[in-house]
């Protein structure tokens, strides 16, 4: 079944309440909603176009745009469960590990949340690469006798997307905090066995694929007005299927590499200098994706075919952002702000909503007791 039409059961009525923490678009939200078990009552977001498209989702009223660090000065909502995923970039595995980057240091905001709000539990995702770092180890240290989050007992790993029904291999570090007064909340098994993955055609068969031949921009002249300001948008997901324009030399290339193949399947004459230096390394660069596997880690740049294996299986060019927000679990009735640039980092940058529901899930029912 496809995305948009693969959705939980809902209960008549929500019984819990999240705040969700440098909140981006919105996918752990999304995945919390999808259980109908929860309602959100607080975000923060600093980047505008990201908080225009949660807001467009998820109602402007209890959504902050702005520096959490202001946020967290004034008061706060009360809710059962605080849910985010700090900033990564600086040990992120791509590019330099700057263990000093001031971004590292935004989890520490993410505490003072916790300390004020006080949730039932708390759920952190991040690179996997985040349970190395010494911001983790003074996580950790945050749990122990006299720290900050004393009242608290961490569950922690690193989950695979796709044994929770994503169709992406994406790894995320999760981090279940449950307060002392309730049961421990471990974190949850795969239940998708690897024969059901779901797979690239699951998701994507019910696109048209010609489409985007025809189309390279967001439609013109669309605006929506969102905390005082104007952005782009909102665009529905079938606005969002658009290519851009290649040159001869990728079109040229993209012909000659199969499903499943990459940058090795070129001929010499079709490859750029540097590749034909480097005949080891990265299968991914100029890689197609494989209509019956699940497609690699939806990143910012997905609609850079040098970037990784974002070729599409049959067509001559890169995954469309359509197809990328699928990838990521967004149903089709989501609705986004920003330029083409924007909404690509924003998908990127979400937790697929697959994975954020079974913690949802999960979370919930540790916190009923079941």
């Amino acid at each position: 079944m496809s995305v948009a039409g693969r959705r939980s059961s809902r209960p008549s009525k929500p019984t819990l309440t999240v705040v969700d923490l440098f909140a981006g678009c919105g996918g752990l939200s999304q995945g919390f909603r999808e259980t109908g078990r929860f309602t959100p009552v607080g975000a923060v977001e600093h980047d505008l176009a990201a908080a225009a498209t949660y807001a467009a989702n998820f109602g402007e009223d209890h959504v902050y745009w702005g520096d959490i660090g202001e946020w967290v000065k004034g008061d706060l909502p009360d809710a059962d469960v605080v849910v985010g995923g700090p900033p990564c970039q600086g040990f992120s595995n791509l590019g330099a590990k700057r263990d000093d980057d001031e971004r590292n240091d935004l989890w520490e905001r993410y505490v003072d949340a916790l300390v004020k709000i006080k949730p039932k539990a708390f759920l952190i995702e991040n690179v996997d690469r985040f349970l190395k770092t010494r911001q983790f180890r003074s996580l950790l240290a945050e749990v122990e006798h006299g720290g900050m989050l004393s009242d608290y007992r961490l569950d922690f790993g690193v989950l695979r997307a796709t044994d929770f029904g994503a169709a992406q291999l994406r790894k995320r570090a999760i981090v279940i905090g449950t307060h002392k007064s309730r049961d421990k909340i471990l974190l949850p098994a795969g239940k998708v066995p690897q024969h059901e993955w779901q797979t690239v055609k699951d998701v994507l068969g019910g696109i048209n694929p010609k489409v985007p031949a025809r189309r390279t921009e967001l439609p013109e002249g669309r605006t929506h007005e969102v905390f005082g300001k104007t952005v782009r948008g909102k665009y529905t997901a079938d606005e969002l299927h658009i290519t851009r324009r290649y040159e001869s030399i990728s079109l040229q290339r993209f012909r000659k590499i199969p499903e499943g193949g990459n940058r090795f399947n070129l001929p010499d004459h079709l490859k750029a200098p540097c590749w034909i230096k480097h005949t080891s390394g990265s299968g991914d660069v100029m890689g197609r994706l494989v209509w019956d596997k699940p497609s690699v880690t939806i990143r910012t740049e997905f609609f850079k075919p040098e970037k990784g294996r974002y070729l599409h299986p049959d067509e001559h060019r890169a995954l469309t952002h359509h197809e990328a927000a699928r990838l990521q679990g967004f149903p089709d009735t989501f609705e986004w702000c920003g330029s083409k640039i924007e909404i690509a980092r924003q998908i990127g940058n979400a937790v697929p909503v697959d994975l954020a529901r079974a913690l949802a899930q999960h979370i919930a029912e540790g916190l009923s007791g079941s």
